[in-house]
């Protein structure tokens, strides 16, 4: 079976990507994002990944958008990145207007015409309440309208999974864990500093998914 993955670089998609080879998907496409984020590391943190899944890696630019995303304080040189636990007040600056529905939609077109069975990302139930386009509606709504989108194409039995979409962070370490995901590989934080700040609303929770699960957490944090 052959899976398409938007693959991050950070601990959910790469879990998925374990995830995905361990359930038997043995051809992997992995897509990443150049989207101006400030987190731009995070790249470096995917080649590794993808090279460990033997999957087939591609990076795609989209940097144009950057300028219309303003207001974000992933895309927005002048907006600071809150510290502290995800809350709505504190980490609503974060949000980045319909990112998801952008990635997915050009991953869908790579996964139709590759003939994949499956395309996967990684949204879990830690971030339903701040990123609407991690909460199940979503998922629903947007599975229908890719499927709708491309009916003529070379994808009937193409579906858009989002396995740990009610696992929370807690849980999807801990089946990384027992898949061996390298999670010093991966990156998290929002500042894009080599060390994770350990500061920001993405650094407290890989630390509390890690603490919840009682999981030794290898990641080198500033604070």
């Amino acid at each position: 079976m052959k899976a398409t993955l938007i693959l991050s670089g950070g601990a959910d998609s790469s879990t998925l990507g374990y995830w995905l080879k361990n359930e038997g998907y043995t051809e992997l496409i992995c897509i990443t994002y150049n989207y101006g984020q400030k987190q731009i590391i995070e790249i470096e943190s995917a080649k590794k990944i993808a090279k460990n899944l033997n999957a087939t890696h591609h990076i795609i630019d989209v940097t144009f958008m950057k300028q219309f995303l303003k207001g974000s304080g992933l895309t927005d040189d002048s907006v600071i990145i809150p510290h502290g636990s995800y809350t709505k007040e504190n980490m609503s600056i974060t949000v980045v207007p319909n990112r998801n529905t952008m990635l997915l939609s050009i991953a869908w077109s790579i996964a139709c015409v590759e003939k994949s069975d499956v395309l996967a990302y990684g949204a879990q139930c830690g971030d339903h309440y701040l990123y609407p386009d991690t909460r199940p509606d979503y998922f629903n709504a947007m599975n229908l309208a890719l499927r709708l989108g491309t009916e003529d194409c070379r994808s009937d039995n193409l579906e858009l999974i989002a396995p740990f979409l009610r696992k929370s962070k807690e849980e999807v370490i801990d089946i990384g864990t027992k898949l061996n995901v390298p999670f010093v590989d991966t990156y998290s934080c929002y500042e894009g500093k080599p060390l994770h700040c350990g500061q920001c609303g993405a650094c407290q929770s890989r630390k509390q998914g890690f603490l919840s699960s009682n999981i030794i957490d290898p990641t080198r944090y500033a604070i």
